[in-house]
């Protein structure tokens, strides 16, 4: 990376080029392209007079003769000009996992998709929590026509694979981080819905429901203060094994293309930036870290679930004599 140089009279532009190639159907593949410009190496380290055309003259023995801005000429060596510019002006840095394609540094950008995925995951977690808790405690409390309507827009949405459900969101919506774990909650919270709904079945049936309702209780009060502390246990493990679908999905879909979009980190875009090196062994780590990270995050909320799940499983407790 270079510094700010003290001579240079113009403006070095770092930018890049974004570029969209379409391939089969509507998706598309959007790559980054960097820019470059190259400078003699004496224009940047003396203020060169652009008034003459002939400002830098090659003497052709390895020696450079400058036209300065105050009309005076200098010689140079140009191997000692070199040595110079990488003395004053080159930062050398050193990449634990080397750089990608693009020349970022690799672990930088998979320890940023590691915020991508825990955020995508706890954002879509708390929309699947609300609709489906929600849902699940209305269906199974009031029942009746209510149940009914519930039960089947969660059928109708439990014959569709989830996938294909969010991907068509997508579609619809625009890729994007934002739409991205909006579609992951819509799709998540019917087996919260399914499993809250059964909780407050054999719960509204319970003596100190019907104590509550012979005092006056409203249905608020009832649902939100008797009920749902009840069932909190169960939710708590649904919500841990939901959090490890939403990493597999938001990985999967950013690996099509129609998930996070750069120059967001992404551990499913970096598979597929790097999933060409797969059959060269000295490069192929940079598509195998990132899918390790992926199993590793979601096996530990699979191993978080089932903890929970044991933990809150009153019929694996043992009472003590």
């Amino acid at each position: 990376c270079f510094k700010l140089f003290q001579h240079s009279s113009y403006v070095f532009c770092y930018g890049g080029t974004v570029k969209q190639k379409y391939g089969l159907g509507t998706v598309s593949v959007i790559f980054y392209e960097p820019d470059y410009e190259s400078f003699e190496v004496a224009d940047i380290l003396y203020p060169i007079n652009y008034l003459r055309n002939d400002n830098i003259k090659n003497n052709g023995d390895g020696t450079q003769t400058i036209f300065l801005l105050d009309s005076s000429t200098i010689t140079k060596n140009i191997a000692t000009m070199l040595e110079q510019f990488e003395a004053e002006n080159l930062l050398v840095q050193k990449y634990s996992l080397g750089t990608d394609v693009q020349g970022r540094d690799l672990l930088s950008r998979l320890m940023a998709g590691t915020i991508v995925s825990l955020s995508v995951g706890l954002i879509a977690v708390l929309i699947a929590l609300i609709i489906g808790v929600t849902m699940g405690m209305l269906a199974g409390y009031y029942r009746g026509w209510v149940d009914e309507v519930i039960m089947f827009v969660i059928s109708v949405m439990w014959s569709i694979p989830g996938l294909l459900l969010v991907i068509s969101f997508m579609l619809v919506m625009g890729r994007g981080f934002t739409t991205l774990f909006i579609g992951i909650g819509l799709i998540m919270w019917v087996d919260l819905a399914r499993l809250v709904r059964g909780q407050v079945l054999s719960l509204r049936e319970k003596e100190y429901i019907e104590a509550g309702k012979s005092l006056g209780f409203g249905d608020r009060r009832i649902l939100f203060r008797h009920i749902f502390p009840n069932i909190i246990g169960p939710v708590i493990v649904q919500c841990a094994n939901n959090f490890a679908m939403a990493i597999l999905l938001e990985a999967g879909l950013s690996f099509l293309g129609i998930g996070v979009q750069i120059p967001m980190p992404s551990w499913g875009v970096i598979i597929t930036n790097h999933q060409g090196f797969l059959t060269q062994p000295e490069y192929s780590y940079m598509a195998i870290l990132p899918g390790v990270f992926i199993i590793l995050l979601v096996f530990a909320f699979m191993l978080l679930g089932n903890g929970l799940r044991d933990a809150f499983d009153s019929k694996s407790v043992e009472i003590s004599q």
